[in-house]
């Protein structure tokens, strides 16, 4: 199969999760996500009291710099992880 549809079936089966992961898991495959699909993130900072939205913010930012390609091949190991510990 190739990298992007490697990439769609890890989307999916995330969302398949029998139990929600943690917080920091979460925020980890948002920011793959985001930069696989978008690229380095192009949006201001959240007003510091929007604390979800400034918590994506930041875990999109902290990818900046990774290809599209990199990070989905980090966003199918990372999503291989969550399936091993949580289960579909």
């Amino acid at each position: 199969m190739s990298l992007q549809a490697d990439f769609d079936r890890a989307t999916e089966d995330v969302k398949k999760l029998k139990t929600r992961p943690k917080d920091e898991e979460l925020k980890e495959i948002y920011g793959l996500y985001k930069q696989a699909v978008i690229g380095d993130i192009d949006i201001a900072c959240p007003a510091l009291l929007d604390v979800k939205g400034r918590a994506k913010w930041e875990a999109w930012s902290f990818q900046k710099g990774l290809s599209k390609e990199d990070a989905m091949s980090a966003y199918i190991s990372k999503a291989k992880e969550l399936i091993e510990k949580y289960g579909i």
